[in-house]
């Protein structure tokens, strides 16, 4: 049986994922547009706020990520679902 998460898990997963929705579609504009230094900016600024929400997402509920590009805290939490891809 899956636990049940606090609604602020999904709240904060949520808003990494319209966070991610942005870093992808500004990536593909500046795939086309490289020059564009306010778009630069915006991708950068995203990034930033993303990378912040992350480490605030993970210290609170666990990584997001596997292959080391999340810390785990002890106990090993792979193990306890539900994932983010999972919700």
């Amino acid at each position: 049986m899956q636990k049940q998460m606090p609604e602020s898990y999904y709240t904060k997963l949520e808003e990494l994922q319209a966070i991610d929705f942005v870093l992808v579609e500004l990536t593909l504009y500046l795939d086309t547009h490289p020059t564009d230094v306010q778009a630069l900016q915006q991708y950068n600024q995203f990034a930033q706020h993303r990378m912040h929400l992350a480490q605030q997402f993970e210290a609170e509920f666990g990584p997001l990520m596997h292959f080391g590009h999340s810390f785990s805290r002890h106990p090993w939490q792979w193990w306890e679902p539900p994932w983010p891809w999972q919700v």
